[in-house]
Order: structure tokens, then C-alpha cells, then sequence
């Protein structure tokens, strides 16, 4: 838990000093004051982001090995997808020439 130190005290004498009474400057500084306490317990802290910062590298790394995976995958079935189509054509191409020599 984060803590911060805030001088009510001073922050008090400050507003006094600029005008305030000394009941508006107590009650401002009390409501500041509450409001730096119930903050700092949503603070994070440099461990917090070290936290979250090994926690998003391990994702990307999942990421980035998930879509090495997919990409050899698409590499191999478009291989066979060029071999098959280049099979298919060269059988094609025998069988026209074969009908054109029969006919000549």
C-alpha cells in the first residue's frame, strides 16, 4: 500500500493565509485529506507495473508464438495447394496434347 504525507496543518495556515476562515480552511484541508487517503489505495505501485509488464511480454510472446504456429501452417497448405494445382494443370495439359495428336 502506497502512503503519502500531506500537512493539513500547513495546508490549513495556507488557506487561512489567502483568506479563508478558519473553519473553511480546516474543513478543506480534512476533505483533502480524505480524499489522498482513499486515493493512494488505488496507487499502483512500481511492483504493480513490473506485475502487469511481465504479465503483457508473456502474452505477446504466447501471441507471437501462436502466429509463427499459424503462419507455418498456411505456408505448408499453400505449398500443397501449388503443387496440387500445378499437377492437375500439367495433366490437363498431357491429356490436350494427347487428343491434339490423335487428331493430327
Amino acid at each position: 500500500m502506497t502512503t503519502l504525507t500531506f500537512d493539513t496543518l500547513a495546508y490549513a495556515k495556507t488557506l487561512k493565509d489567502a483568506g479563508f476562515t478558519a473553519e473553511q480552511a480546516e474543513a478543506q484541508a480534512g476533505a483533502l485529506a480524505g480524499v489522498l487517503k482513499t486515493g493512494t489505495d488505488n496507487l499502483a505501485t512500481k511492483g504493480d507495473l513490473d506485475q502487469v509488464e511481465k504479465g503483457l511480454k508473456r502474452d505477446i510472446d504466447l501471441l507471437r508464438a501462436e502466429m509463427n504456429q499459424r503462419a507455418a501452417e498456411t505456408k505448408a497448405e499453400l505449398i500443397r495447394w501449388v503443387v496440387g494445382v500445378g499437377i492437375l494443370q500439367t495433366t490437363l495439359l498431357v491429356g490436350i496434347l494427347a487428343r491434339l495428336a490423335k487428331v493430327i
